[in-house]
């Protein structure tokens, strides 16, 4: 079956993170952005679970890059989540880190996220 649905995480590249931060940011960003697709747009996250939860991540170089994918997708009325790093390991304490987009039917975030590069 062909996914309809699917969510985009999108990670800044200029932190350096070790892998494994890496990942519990990324994770972050799932959950949450998930979250709000729930109270966003229920059948959306409905389809996407039945579908097969498709994740993509992929990169920006610095957090100007990150915040105008943001905002498109803000703009488009998509459930993004923005993520903000405790501050308890390697990075300063609300340290954006990444984004969680959706998720959202591909047609509405492929136009945002398409040209991205994946990590």
């Amino acid at each position: 079956m062909k996914s309809t649905i699917k969510q985009v995480i999108v990670i800044r590249t200029d932190l350096k993170l070790p892998k494994g931060k890496l990942c519990v940011q990324v994770a972050h960003a799932a959950v949450t952005s998930y979250n709000l697709a729930v109270k966003m747009h229920p059948e959306w996250a409905k389809t996407w679970l039945l579908e097969g939860q498709k994740k993509i991540v992929v990169k920006v170089k610095d957090i100007e890059a990150l915040l105008k994918i943001y905002n498109q997708a803000k703009a488009a009325n998509l459930p993004v989540a923005i993520i903000k790093d405790a501050g308890l390991t390697v990075i300063p304490p609300g340290t954006i880190t990444c984004i969680g987009i959706g998720p959202a039917p591909n047609h509405l975030i492929d136009p945002i996220t398409g040209n991205l590069k994946l990590v």
